[in-house]
């Protein structure tokens, strides 16, 4: 069996709880079935760190991105996306890039205008996008179709929306990628989201360190939590959980044709 968390922080992981070691990591992933990840960029300045998480690994990937909330560095171009997403073949998808406005308040034009360079980018140099939507259902779908994002397609990562809102996502192109969240008991209609995404839009993720799964809620999420997510809504479909890691790593291998 084989498992692939599609969407993690290798990059900020508190390695003090793993021995100081990253190899603790993946390796405990790996003991769970979780033999691929992505380690997924959320600033210009952490993006080194981030590859360099997923250099020494062979099933370990990055992709380039600004989160919509990140303030505090260098705003990108789409040449300076293009190029660092030129810079190693371990570089599989442009984000994590899309719009929040839970947490940024006030006039988000600037969010907006973000999100739009990073679909451009990734259109230019045909690479997948992993999208983040927190309460910005509307815009985001308005701008993926404005800036032509069904090219290139991506994922709607950490999906917490509602379904009519996984068929737009899917009328464009993108993937339906759950976490830990949808394992919360407080998560009913996420779960009933889960059991209709058709099984070749489906990926699982982590999002670690955060949004860890029952029975795993409250501590620090870790690659090979994926297991938990995925067993969860193996039940949830009522299939096998050989068949939803059989589905999810075909999905994964397919958006983001990974070397």
């Amino acid at each position: 069996m084989f498992l692939v968390d599609s969407h993690c922080h290798l990059d900020l992981l508190d390695l003090s709880l793993f021995g100081g070691k990253l190899d603790a990591v993946i390796e405990h992933a790996t003991a769970h079935g979780v033999d691929a990840m992505l380690c997924v960029s959320v600033s210009l300045e952490e993006f080194p760190r981030a590859l360099a998480a997923a250099r020494p690994y062979r099933r370990v990937y990055a992709s380039v991105g600004v989160h919509p909330n990140e303030r505090e560095g260098r705003d990108p171009t789409v040449e300076e996306l293009c190029a660092l997403a030129r810079s190693d073949r371990k570089i599989i998808a442009i984000g994590e890039t899309g719009l929040d406005y839970y947490r940024s308040t006030g006039d988000l034009e600037w969010q907006r205008d973000r999100f739009s360079r990073h679909i451009r980018a990734a259109r230019e140099i045909g690479l997948p996008l992993i999208v983040h939507m927190r309460e910005a259902g509307a815009d985001t779908l308005r701008i993926l179709a404005e800036e032509g994002a069904d090219a290139v397609g991506g994922v709607m990562h950490c999906f917490t929306a509602d379904w009519p809102t996984a068929q737009r996502c899917m009328d464009l192109g993108f993937y339906i990628s759950f976490s830990g969240i949808v394992t919360f008991a407080s998560a009913k209609e996420l779960q009933q989201v889960a059991v209709r995404v058709p099984e070749d839009r489906l990926l699982l993720e982590t999002d670690c360190p955060y949004l860890a799964p029952v029975p795993q809620r409250g501590k620090p999420n870790q690659p090979a939590y994926t297991r938990y997510t995925a067993e969860f809504i193996a039940r949830l479909r009522g299939v096998a959980l050989e068949r939803i890691a059989a589905e999810t790593t075909a999905n994964f291998c397919r958006l983001f044709r990974p070397p």
